[in-house]
């Protein structure tokens, strides 16, 4: 699953070089993008497999995007992001994910991104608000039906009576 990516050019605010404002969006879902500016990704070593180059090449991604200071974000997502990134989030609002699950460190930059991609898409779902139900007379009934039956087995494990001889 790769999130797309386009560039974006801000005309109206009047730079003589249209280029130097250019943005590369990454598009989440047709609602919401995010600035590829506002994510950061670094290179550590990775422990595991990797052969020769385990100790001389850094190909884990660390992905560091903050939730709080995203432009492209609502405040309900953003309150959604940080509530289902769990512990990933630092208490300055920045979320990071680490991948070091491939040996290269561009299948681990876009693991990375794609985590981060799903992550959004599942926050900017607004969760479906529950319906007041009430039980049928059926199960009601089935119910009471149920704890007579369990009443009348626990009454029935009272102590023999003694028999006088």
């Amino acid at each position: 699953m790769q999130s797309d990516t386009s560039d974006v050019s801000d005309k109206s605010d009047g730079c003589p070089d249209p280029k130097a404002r250019r943005r590369k969006m990454m598009r989440i879902s047709d609602h919401l993008t995010v600035d590829e500016n506002e994510i950061e990704i670094v290179f550590v070593r990775a422990s595991g497999p990797g052969g020769q180059n385990v100790n001389k090449v850094a190909t884990a991604a660390q992905l560091r995007f903050n939730i709080r200071t995203a432009s492209g974000l609502p405040e309900d997502v953003r309150q959604r992001m940080i509530r289902l990134a769990g512990n990933r989030v630092t208490r300055d609002g920045v979320l990071m994910i680490d991948a070091r699950r491939f040996r290269t460190q561009e299948r681990n930059r876009q693991d990375a991104l794609d985590r981060l991609a799903a992550l959004l898409r599942k926050a900017a779902a607004a969760p479906k608000r529950r319906r007041k139900t009430r039980p049928t007379a059926a199960s009601r009934e089935r119910r009471l039906d149920e704890k007579r039956r369990r009443s009348r087995t626990k009454q029935a494990r009272g102590r023999a009576d003694s028999v006088d001889d």
